[in-house]
């Protein structure tokens, strides 16, 4: 069975609405890389999107990205001289890939690796763009025996991506227990962080993710 076969509705119209919009020139957009999928969100313009976990969105269309963090990590991206921007919400640092599968937002190299396609198809360089961390609450309740560190395993793989692709560091929040709501706001570049009360939410993760 080839590949196009196997793609789900939604992905055969998230690739087209991919082409349609690299076809027209984009107004800022990107096309999305060979390998993305329904995680990669599109947006229309002036959109205000809110990214669940495992998803991520870079562009020039929309007007705001927002997502709720607890263990997961956040890591926003955006262009002053462009006003092209993003955010990536993931679950957890890496995983074991298989040959030939395709890149998959819960996973902080991977949901990089894709955004990082997407602006480097707008002729711009990672260098280039102001980057914030946020997330990677302890999530685990006290006195619990057996402790996973996804928390603090998130905020490691944050700091070494930033690194890896040389983005410039703005801001950052990261660690204790605490949930937070991250808005970024494309035409400016603003990001607001808000701390919630009580601990951070467990991510939805099946047993043999945690152990990743």
């Amino acid at each position: 069975m080839s590949t196009p076969e196997r793609l789900t509705l939604s992905e055969r119209m998230a690739q087209a609405r991919q082409r349609t919009v690299a076809a027209r020139g984009g107004a800022g957009e990107a096309a999305a890389p060979v390998h993305g999928g329904p995680w990669q969100v599109p947006a229309r313009p002036g959109d205000h999107l809110t990214l669940m976990p495992g998803q991520m969105h870079f562009g020039g269309q929309a007007a705001s990205l927002r997502t709720l963090l607890g263990s997961c990590l956040a890591v926003t991206l955006w262009h002053p001289g462009r006003r092209l921007g993003g955010m990536c919400h993931f679950l957890l640092p890496s995983r074991q890939r298989k040959a030939g599968e395709g890149l998959d937002g819960r996973y902080g190299d991977e949901a990089l690796e894709a955004m990082v396609a997407l602006l480097r198809a707008t002729r711009t360089d990672p260098s280039e763009y102001h980057a914030h961390l946020y997330g990677g609450a302890d999530t685990m309740p006290e006195g619990t025996a057996l402790k996973f560190n996804v928390g603090e395993r998130n905020i490691e793989q944050g700091f070494n991506l930033v690194d890896r692709y040389g983005f410039q560091i703005q801001g950052v929040d990261v660690g204790e227990d605490v949930p937070r709501t991250v808005t970024l706001t494309l035409a400016s570049g603003d990001v607001e962080m808000r701390r919630g009360q009580g601990r951070a939410p467990l991510p939805h993760l099946a047993d043999g993710q945690r152990r990743n």
